[in-house]
């Protein structure tokens, strides 16, 4: 693919994410179920694709992303 770059989203702390939120409130908030987001924290699973797309955003500048779903 001659002319375009591709991203490779980096690995992210999902639990450092929430800041002060619980789960419960972080979830929701950002479109991710509880019971995802507990596999990705205790490591049973790791976000990947568009998922994984949106948490650097969310780790980068969260005010953007709730300012783009509101």
């Amino acid at each position: 693919m001659s002319g375009v770059q591709l991203y490779r989203p980096q690995p992210v702390d999902v639990s450092g994410l929430r800041l002060s939120l619980t789960q419960e409130q972080f979830a929701p908030r950002f479109g991710f179920s509880v019971a995802t987001l507990r596999h990705w924290e205790r490591g049973d699973r790791s976000p990947s694709g568009a998922s994984l797309v949106l948490l650097n955003v969310i780790d980068r500048n969260p005010s953007a992303v709730l300012q783009a779903l509101q």
